[in-house]
């Protein structure tokens, strides 16, 4: 039999997503944010990087700029209009204190109750495919940061006060997702959202965008939908605090 997932919870009204890359929340979980958006829910993202060595075909200094605008378009689809970028360098970022200490004051900034990163874990895609750097490092310090974010005496130099107020943490791409969301009424701003990484995806692929997309986000969705009963899902693993 099939574990059941866990609806994600709903007893919060603030929340702050922490990923890498443009385009990793669109790819993992923006049908749930435009769900949450909907309802009324604040969300905020924050990118450690600009995505600028993310575009085989266009150079750094022009890819940065052009994956930060995809961004924030995609981000608005999906009903978040707060979008932070904090100039690590696209593919080399590194799991240490001042990463954390970067992630703890976008903490200490938005003072979500909800917290969400991307798979930090080596494999993704049922451990076939070895996770990036990038990934595995800025979810690590993100789970750590929470913890750091409440306690004033580490990184006391950060001007922001302390926040102890994050209730959840909830990875989005996971294999061992434990939570999901019915994204129903979402889904078609998830398609959107991602396929506003236009030149991205063009770049990615030779299928037409809109297939590629629809194809992605739809069919994650559905394959998720048997251990939801039945209703198409983005899938967490949650921890609670």
């Amino acid at each position: 039999m099939t574990d059941q997932l866990e609806p994600m919870p709903e007893d919060w009204r603030r929340a702050l997503a922490i990923v890498a890359h443009p385009d990793d929340l669109e790819y993992g979980c923006a049908s749930a944010v435009a769900v949450w958006t909907a309802a009324g829910r604040e969300v905020a993202y924050v990118l450690a990087t600009r995505g600028e060595a993310g575009i085989d075909t266009m150079e750094p200094a022009e890819a940065g700029p052009v994956r930060e605008r995809e961004q924030r378009a995609g981000a608005a689809v999906a009903g978040v209009t707060e979008v932070e970028f904090l100039d690590h360098r696209d593919g080399v970022i590194e799991y240490g204190v001042a990463l954390r200490r970067d992630m703890a004051a976008a903490i200490r900034r938005h003072r979500p109750e909800l917290v969400i990163t991307l798979n930090h874990e080596d494999t993704w895609g049922g451990g076939t495919h070895w996770n990036t750097p990038d990934h595995r490092a800025v979810g690590r310090a993100v789970m750590d940061a929470v913890a750091d974010a409440g306690n004033r005496w580490i990184f006391p130099d950060i001007e922001a006060e302390p926040w102890n107020g994050v209730r959840y943490v909830a990875v989005a791409g996971t294999d061992t997702p434990t939570h999901a969301v019915d994204v129903t009424t979402g889904l078609e701003r998830g398609v959107r959202s991602l396929l506003e990484h236009r030149a991205y995806i063009e770049a990615l692929t030779d299928e037409d965008p809109e297939t590629y997309v629809r194809t992605f986000v739809e069919g994650i969705a559905r394959d998720q939908a048997a251990r939801f009963g039945g209703r198409p899902a983005v899938t967490f693993r949650l921890f609670s605090r």
